[in-house]
């Protein structure tokens, strides 16, 4: 994972001879950093003055410290061949993911060095796909768009804003203040049959923090945008070509820290520079897709002591399967963002029903189902139960029986349906096999 450009996170990857042998370039960060400074003068030294005003960011209402806050996703996958099109599955896992990440709930927590325990945070932040879309119709909280591009990347900026835009080939975001909207797509260099990924994502953190340069986000949409090959831990076509990268899904936990405001561990710099975060050891880089623990490039004192590189940080570029944390300091920043400047996803928003009046609770079963599915209420139901498909689509409507209503989904095709009794019961998701 890496941040190319200050806000995005990428690796970028040299071909000799164009041949399938790949080797990572492991920052651009530089060479983007230079750019800037040519367009806004003074860009660098901004970057240099900012990171100590992170550590005055406080939560602005201490009383949710211990709130899990839940954030709704939409997950846009814009594809042009089928391996692109990511199945639900994948995007279910990555779901998974971060949710284990975000709540320090992940098995491989227990590999986290011992000195570095007492600093060790959870988030208590959740993800969960969106039930309900901006014109409040029931959703899955995923998109599948199909366009004629074979790669958004722009080799002008290194990005690959397009995705954002229905008008140039991907998707216009949905509510960007009430959702978090992640574009899944192709990154890559496409050079007749052959692809070299290039960018593996980016993500675009909050205007106005503190610990950010003024005008980080450029004018760019706001978001996450990933390269299919590194969705989920479960991804069927992970990256090719020999590149020595074990995906786990952190990838989108690396990203989602940007959009919450986070910096990369070592403070996109040498060992004078830092991230903004008093409990994240300094680096003199970034480590290379490795878990090399015995480093310790820095001498500084948390607590006293100089501690060595974090490296199982998921704000460093270490290997996945190394990473395992985020710090109390970094959680702290997180949610101080969530309560201030990112206040909007998680209050006063329909978009997972939290604040819907009159939803009963309901239960769906068998799940899969073959021939018919039960929906269980809490309360007695009348009015039609909703069947969408994955696209938003109804594709059966039937009246709901009091307590519990068996529907035939025997006419169906196999695959991923949503129920809804809109405004009554939230989304029920079911697999039909």
């Amino acid at each position: 994972m890496k941040i190319t450009f200050l806000v995005a996170s990428a690796f970028f990857l040299s071909f000799a001879g164009m041949s399938q042998a790949q080797s990572i370039q492991r920052c651009a960060t530089i060479e983007y950093m230079n750019h800037r400074e040519n367009v806004q003068p003074g860009y660098i030294q901004s970057t240099k003055n900012v990171f100590d005003a992170a550590k005055s960011l406080k939560s602005g209402n201490q009383a949710k410290s211990d709130e899990t806050y839940i954030i709704p996703v939409v997950v846009h996958v814009v594809y042009n061949k089928a391996q692109e099109n990511i199945d639900d599955s994948v995007i279910f896992d990555q779901i998974r993911v971060l949710n284990e990440d975000y709540k320090r709930q992940n098995a491989d927590s227990v590999n986290l060095r011992a000195e570095f325990l007492p600093y060790a945070g959870k988030a208590n932040i959740e993800f969960k796909l969106a039930n309900f879309d901006p014109n409040g119709i029931p959703t899955t909280g995923i998109t599948r768009t199909q366009t004629t591009k074979t790669s958004f990347l722009n080799f002008g900026s290194g990005l690959a804003e397009d995705v954002k835009s229905t008008a140039a080939g991907g998707i216009d975001p949905w509510n960007q203040s009430r959702y978090l909207n992640i574009w899944v797509c192709n990154m890559a260099l496409v050079i007749g049959t052959m692809e070299m990924p290039m960018v593996l994502g980016y993500a675009t953190p909050p205007d106005n923090l503190p610990n950010w340069p003024a005008g980080s986000t450029g004018g760019m949409s706001d978001g996450v945008v990933i390269q299919y090959q590194v969705f989920g831990s479960n991804n069927p076509t992970p990256l090719a070509g020999g590149t020595p990268y074990t995906v786990k899904g952190r990838t989108v936990t690396h990203e989602v820290g940007h959009y919450l405001g986070l910096r990369h561990i070592w403070g996109d710099g040498d060992c004078s520079q830092e991230d903004g975060i008093d409990d994240t050891p300094n680096a003199d880089s970034e480590s290379s897709s490795d878990c090399v623990k015995t480093k310790n490039t820095c001498v500084d004192a948390i607590d006293g002591v100089d501690l060595p590189d974090l490296v199982e940080n998921y704000m460093d570029y270490s290997a996945e399967d190394c990473q395992n944390t985020f710090t109390k300091g970094q959680v702290e920043l997180m949610r101080g963002v969530i309560e201030n400047n990112r206040w909007d996803l998680v209050n006063d928003n329909d978009a997972l029903a939290i604040n819907k009046l009159n939803i009963i609770d309901a239960s769906l079963y068998p799940n899969p189902a073959n021939s018919s599915v039960t929906l269980s209420t809490t309360k007695s139901v009348s009015g039609n139960i909703v069947i969408t498909d994955i696209n938003g689509k109804v594709v059966k409507e039937v009246k709901a029986n009091g307590l519990k209503t068996i529907i035939d989904v025997s006419d169906l095709n196999n695959g991923f349906y949503q129920i809804t009794i809109d405004g009554v019961v939230k989304a029920q998701k079911f697999v039909k096999l």
